[in-house]
């Protein structure tokens, strides 16, 4: 999901970016009133927009490792990019984001007889565009990208995934990959309670929301909350998961994680301060925290 935002910090940037939510919200007002379908089909295309933010581009791989590539069961292209040799830890990145995000936990992984395995999905990165073109995206081809890199490659020593990676990441270990461990760094809200937001941010009703809520389900082949993940932890079908949170995090609630961890019985939670979304991918205890979780052959 995307919508305009104030991450820039020039006042005139800021100022632009209200006018344009403002008008944004003021035409889906009405577009919500006069024709709910139209309005549905407009949030759709708005939700499946890849944000571009910087900070969702920024590498942090120490150095090249071996660039492949690979297909989904659609045909999409995936590029794949691994370092050193051993057990596989795979790297998981979010919506909008890209495998050099997580690049700060190769080198650790790597020192500790791992080979990583990071990957772009559809739409993202270096890979191609998906089935929506160039700009768009949804979260079947991410989950369709982690399925085809893992059964290419093979079960997992762990995973580590961020934002909304920590969704498909518990889903295809949930379903399909054996893993001995996670990592789920900054896990988002449920997809239900965020097409509720995103209608309040962006200015239409329920009779509006309800619709795209229904065509994402069509699309989905799923119910939305099927992507929820607690259910996923239900009879020990996750292995020892660490939760790894900041409490001022803007993307992705801080109080997801803590419910998480309420009622996950394999997870721990791991609460950071002042790190938000992305800085906490490069923070050294947040790594160091991860790398020891995945290494450790003791209980989370």
């Amino acid at each position: 999901m995307t919508m305009p935002t104030t991450l820039a910090q020039h006042p005139v940037a800021r100022l632009r970016a209200r006018a344009q939510l403002l008008a944004l919200r003021a035409s889906f007002a009405v577009q919500d009133l006069v024709s709910p379908a139209r309005a549905s089909a407009r949030a759709l295309d708005l939700w499946c927009t890849v944000p571009s933010g910087a900070g969702r581009r920024k590498d942090y791989r120490p150095f090249p490792g071996e660039v492949a590539s690979t297909r989904t069961s659609a045909g999409h292209e995936v590029v794949t990019e691994s370092w050193g040799s051993g057990p596989v830890v795979y790297l998981v990145h979010g919506w909008g984001g890209w495998r050099g995000q997580l690049g700060a936990f190769v080198e650790p992984l790597v020192a500790a007889g791992h080979r990583v395995v990071g990957f772009d999905a559809p739409g993202h990165g270096e890979s191609a565009p998906g089935e929506l073109g160039a700009g768009k995206g949804h979260i079947m081809e991410l989950l369709a990208a982690f399925e085809a890199v893992s059964t290419e490659h093979g079960p997992a020593a762990g995973v580590v995934a961020h934002s909304l990676g920590c969704t498909i990441a518990s889903l295809v270990v949930h379903d399909r990959l054996a893993a001995r461990r996670l990592v789920l760094v900054g896990p988002p809200a449920d997809f239900s309670a965020r097409t509720h937001e995103f209608a309040e941010a962006v200015g239409f009703t329920e009779r509006t929301r309800s619709r795209l809520e229904t065509t994402m389900e069509q699309e989905c082949g799923r119910p939305l909350s099927a992507f929820d993940l607690a259910p996923l932890a239900v009879g020990d079908r996750l292995p020892a998961t660490l939760l790894i949170h900041d409490q001022f995090d803007k993307e992705a609630p801080y109080r997801v994680s803590e419910e998480l961890a309420a009622v996950w019985p394999t997870a721990t939670l791991l609460t950071t301060l002042g790190l938000g979304h992305q800085r906490i991918l490069t923070d050294p205890e947040v790594v160091a925290a991860a790398v020891g979780h995945l290494t450790s052959t003791t209980g989370a």
